[in-house]
């Protein structure tokens, strides 16, 4: 079972590890006057990122994978809880480098850049402490549902029974906790941006006017360039209770945050797009909640013997590989997108972040030159995925007596 799930855990390894190397490049050749800006700060917990975290997650995945028949089995586990572990505190570093654009703290300005003055304030930032979490239980909830869903598939063909039901009683212990976790983790979250960037969560909710109590947008229709909704279906004080456990509260609407953004900031237009956050954030919600949905009803027909035998169960599990990954890619795109105008909230316009030497068509250039890199590199990891994963366990048994053959059983 190691075996089996390893092989795919590395091929996932693999993919993971080139794209942060490519977003580094950007930092220099894109946004460099956003690196000038805030690299005395961002710079810190990426150098511990790479340094610490990464160099052991990587150091011990080697060990992990060339180990085998070679370490005794408890060092050899070992091993790869390190890897779990780096790969965690990595998230963190980044995490905290990433809440700094969020909600600077620590720094003062001086010579137009931000400069570190509390390391402490930096790693302590009250963001990380609703994001880290958020993030990991994400993670924990995308492992799962690609145990479950590969493991569905063969239960369902009655192949290695034993195995996949033994995975999938793993996967559900850790799809419920996670998955009911993490929208825990993503309502405290969202209340504490209601008070620290409501814009944001205005915009998400398409709610233009302030109201006391606010309806919840179940949907809308947005016309931004006139600020209002042509057409709404609202539940009303919902939004009242989810920014503030209270379904009387008053909630600032997009209109009164944008008077009030420029009374700060100045002239300028302080409202992200509303659209796209609107329907990220349901979209969002929407996965997270069909996950809960079939990660409690797995475990109620597993703790009922019944889970192997519930076929039509079995086949729909496979389908929703995805809804994790999409519930990832709306998330994040809700708080990065956001944050717009502002790359470094508050204090520098994503605009302004630009290379001074770089226009907007080599921006473009580079974006999709990369997009297609990738989209090309997803095809061989989903390819790769879907051939392991659908081949299923094989006898690993190493015939070769050479000390090559056993490190590289894995691969094979």
């Amino acid at each position: 079972m190691t075996k089996f799930w390893g092989k795919l855990f590395l091929i996932n390894f693999a993919l993971g590890v080139v794209t942060g190397l490519v977003q580094e490049f950007q930092f220099g050749m894109n946004w460099s006057e956003y690196s000038r800006f805030m690299g005395d700060i961002f710079g810190a917990p990426l150098a511990i990122e790479a340094l610490l975290a990464f160099f052991i997650e990587s150091t011990f995945i080697g060990i992990w994978v060339f180990g085998w028949d070679r370490l005794p089995k408890k060092v050899h586990l070992f091993c790869i809880w390190m890897v779990a572990i780096a790969s965690n505190l990595s998230a963190l570093w980044i995490l905290i480098a990433n809440s700094f654009m969020h909600e600077p703290v620590g720094y003062v300005l001086r010579n137009g850049r931000a400069e570190m003055v509390d390391f402490f304030a930096l790693i302590t930032n009250k963001h990380v402490f609703y994001q880290f979490p958020h993030t990991v239980l994400a993670g924990f909830t995308t492992a799962a549902f690609f145990v479950l869903g590969i493991s569905a598939y063969h239960l369902y063909k009655k192949q290695h029974v034993d195995l996949f039901l033994r995975s999938t009683k793993i996967a559900l212990i850790f799809g419920i906790i996670s998955v009911l976790g993490v929208s825990g983790m993503g309502h405290f979250q969202g209340q504490y941006l209601v008070e620290t960037q409501p814009m944001k969560m205005a915009a998400a909710e398409a709610h233009w006017e302030t109201e006391g109590p606010a309806g919840f947008n179940v949907f809308a229709i947005v016309d931004q360039e006139n600020n209002t909704n042509t057409f709404e279906i609202k539940v009303p004080g919902v939004l009242s209770f989810m920014s503030y456990n209270n379904f009387s509260a008053e909630v600032k609407g997009i209109n009164e945050l944008q008077e009030e953004a420029v009374a700060q900031y100045g002239e300028g237009n302080y409202i992200p797009p509303v659209t796209p956050l609107f329907w990220a954030f349901r979209i969002m919600v929407g996965a997270g909640t069909l996950m809960a949905a079939l990660a409690l009803l797995g475990g109620f027909l597993y703790w009922r013997n019944k889970y192997a035998e519930t076929s039509w169960f079995l086949r729909i599990l496979p389908w929703m590989i995805p809804l994790p990954y999409i519930a990832n890619l709306t998330g994040w795109f809700l708080t990065e997108t956001g944050r717009q105008p502002w790359i470094v909230f508050g204090l520098q316009k994503t605009s302004e972040g630009v290379s001074t030497a770089v226009n907007s068509t080599s921006l473009w250039i580079t974006l999709i030159g990369f997009t297609l890199i990738y989209a090309v590199l997803a095809i061989v990891c989903a390819y790769l995925m879907f051939k392991f994963a659908k081949q299923g366990p094989v006898d690993e048994t190493i015939e070769s007596s050479t000390d090559v053959g056993k490190g590289a059983s894995l691969w094979t």
